[in-house]
């Protein structure tokens, strides 16, 4: 009989008490003492442990210093970099308390530098405006940097305390007798916890120059003396407040009216500061910035409610009153009186209600009700003194809305048979199996060439090809009824799914990656300038949401012998060469090899488009350099696994960090004025490499 195997006892694992099985209990819930918890998590302090959260560390302290000038003390704020990025901000404001608080026993100034909740914005009479009530404060900057110094003048005395990672290295201490007031605080970010600690100047200048802007009357100093020799220095003061903010955004631009309106007044019922300023242009989009408490607010809020409503009314109202609109004419809409406007909204509020950490939006109702009753009355009266102004706004105005009609018209025409009647997608588009759309992309390339190798070599599952045929219109010069006259364009709209203009619903977006797949050339580059023109004007939401990404198809491919590399900057050829010639250097033996391993260098396929190629040798190897100059170049095999192969590929998603900036590019770049964009063109000219013409 064949042996069977004997079954050894099988061990019963000893039964877990309660308290066992379930070991999540009080041992398991970890307290982090005062700023532990941001050097943990600074993300949830700051944003980010890059550049934008380094940064944000200066608009803290700086948070600080134009608060007391609001509060009326001190009129001049002075930013130091200092050399290993240091940075050192001073003011001449009441300074720091350093006083010992009665109930926690210790000076409040260290209180302030070292607790997460303590300063004088939350009610406790310190402050009436402030733009710090849900910013993290000082604490925070102090806990993510290696070392800070807090030095306050104040009670005729210099008082100094300094930090290491938030920790206090000695007590409050009085050093000398000195007269005025003031704090300063020098601070060096935490190499460790930041991805860089290099700050950078013009993003600086860019944000405190709108700061200063907002804060009329005070002068800022930004010094520069990171590297002996090339010390700089930055002063602005702008007496007209938020007018000179809009003359500045203004520059270079045709206006319809010489004169900026600007109304500064207190709002007695509501206990609300309104300072507006605006002023229109010939260009067909609207570029209005809100603030709360010198806080930007990129969604707006109740304060931008309220001024649209008023400017909207009030501009009917005149042109009622003027014969300019007859009685059978519909009313002006607010997209008619808001094309071509440039305004400045700026309201201080003693109890500012954000929507979330990033304060996008104040939720504040009676802000609205201030800024609707402040500015509706002024406005009326400015239009009542200024006749001409007013006939050119509300000139402006009429046109708008005959475009806007007009463009109803063509956007119901071209779209009837589109795809937001459940229809027909452009014929040139190749889509995708997918309905999914987060799992969908849609490609948008240069060329029926390359196109016709990307719908080859896609994943027909995930990814459609919409081929563009030359350049597109230029949207920053056009109207939305002549842009969508252009067939390219035309084919595109109806893609997104999202429709235009009134229409534009994001939900409708059919891929959650829209891709720019363009040659590597100057031509390639202006179809990207033009394409992002588009999404910038008329699509923002894809930008914002982080919809539009750029490809990035390689230069070069290098090869040596059946071995073969893409490189995808001019910077990594080298590198990439060096590598590559090393590696043969170190398998070739003797002469023979290398002859046979040259007759089988791999030959372009059949069919595959002959490109632009270099021989050389380096260090006794034979390297073979093919410059690829567009997508067409690439056969659908090598296309999919450079460029579009998920796995391998290397795309830059679109994203923008300062919209006043990048409004102010795109309106250089793309709009009508030749002066601006030749300047731009001669101070940028050094700066660009392998130029192909």
């Amino acid at each position: 009989m064949p042996k069977t195997k004997e079954k050894k006892p099988v061990k019963k694992a000893p039964k877990k008490s309660t308290s066992e099985k379930n070991d999540y209990g009080a041992k398991q819930i970890q307290v982090l003492e005062g700023l532990e918890p941001v050097r943990k998590r600074p993300g949830m302090y700051i944003g980010s442990t890059g550049t934008t959260g380094l940064h944000h560390l200066i608009w803290e302290v700086m948070d600080n210093s134009f608060d007391e000038a609001m509060a009326g003390y001190g009129n001049e704020i002075t930013l130091c970099l200092l050399p290993d990025n240091m940075v050192s901000v001073e003011d001449h404001g009441r300074g720091i308390p350093v006083d010992i608080h009665p109930q926690f026993k210790k000076s409040a100034l260290e209180l302030v530098m070292t607790k997460l909740h303590a300063g004088g914005k939350f009610g406790g009479g310190g402050y009436k405006v402030s733009g710090g009530l849900h910013g993290v404060g000082v604490s925070v900057v102090n806990a993510l940097s290696t070392y800070v110094k807090a030095e306050v003048k104040r009670d005729g005395k210099l008082w100094m305390q300094e930090y290491a990672q938030g920790r206090p290295k000695a007590k409050v201490k009085p050093l000398k007798s000195i007269k005025g007031t003031g704090t300063t605080i020098t601070f060096q970010p935490d190499a460790s916890i930041f991805e860089t600690t290099e700050f950078n100047i013009k993003t600086i200048i860019s944000h405190l120059r709108q700061r200063a802007y907002l804060t009329k009357g005070v002068k800022l100093i930004i010094n520069d003396q990171r590297e002996k020799g090339k010390e700089s220095t930055f002063i602005f003061y702008f007496e007209g407040g938020v007018a000179s903010y809009v003359k500045h955004l203004n520059h270079g631009k045709q206006t319809k009216h010489p004169n900026v309106f600007y109304i500064l007044k207190h709002d007695e019922e509501s206990n609300i500061d309104v300072e507006i300023a605006l002023q229109y242009i010939e260009e067909y989009y609207e570029s209005v910035h809100c603030f709360a408490n010198n806080i930007i607010n990129p969604e707006g809020g109740m304060h931008l409610v309220g001024f649209r409503s008023a400017l909207t009314r009030e501009l009917n109202n005149y042109a009622r009153q003027k014969g300019l609109l007859k009685e059978k004419d519909v009313n002006l809409s607010g997209d008619d009186v808001r094309e071509g406007l440039t305004a400045i909204i700026s309201v201080k509020i003693v109890d500012p209600q954000f929507e979330g950490q990033t304060k996008a939006k104040l939720g504040n109702p009676e802000a609205r009700t201030a800024v609707e009753s402040v500015f509706g009355e002024a406005i009326k009266i400015y239009l009542e003194e200024h006749p001409r102004d007013a006939e050119a706004i509300i000139g402006k105005c009429l046109i708008a809305a005959q475009a806007r009609r007009a463009a109803r018209a063509a956007r119901e025409t071209v779209l009837r048979k589109g795809a937001f009647e459940g229809l027909t997608l452009p014929g040139k588009l190749a889509d995708c199996s997918s309905r999914d759309p987060e799992r969908s992309e849609l490609y948008i390339v240069e060329g029926d060439s390359a196109g016709g190798s990307a719908k080859q070599g896609r994943d027909r599952k995930t990814q459609a090809i919409l081929p563009l045929r030359g350049k597109i219109l230029n949207v920053e010069r056009a109207r939305l009824d002549k842009m969508l006259a252009n067939n390219e364009l035309k084919a595109l709209v109806i893609a997104l799914g999202t429709n235009i203009g009134e229409g534009f619903s994001i939900e409708g977006l059919r891929y959650h990656r829209v891709v720019i797949m363009t040659d590597a050339d100057v031509d390639g580059s202006h179809i990207r300038t033009l394409l992002l023109t588009l999404f910038f004007r008329y699509f923002p939401d894809l930008i914002t949401k982080g919809h539009i990404y750029i490809a990035q198809p390689p230069l070069f491919r290098i090869q040596i012998g059946k071995k073969a590399e893409y490189v995808y900057t001019e910077e990594g050829k080298e590198a990439v060469i060096e590598k590559m010639t090393k590696e043969a250097g170190q398998k070739k033996t003797h002469k023979q090899e290398e002859k046979k391993m040259m007759e089988e260098t791999e030959e372009p396929k059949e069919g595959e488009p002959e490109s632009e190629t270099e021989e050389m040798e380096v260090s006794g190897v034979k390297v073979n350099i093919q410059r690829y100059k567009g997508l067409g170049e690439m056969n659908p095999e090598q296309l999919w696994n450079t460029t579009m192969n998920p796995e391998t590929r290397v795309m830059k998603r679109v994203t923008i960090e300062d919209a006043q900036k990048a409004e102010e590019i795109f309106d250089i770049l793309m709009g009508s004025d030749v002066a601006p964009r030749k300047r731009f063109i001669q101070t940028h000219a050094k700066m660009v490499k392998n130029l192909d013409v």
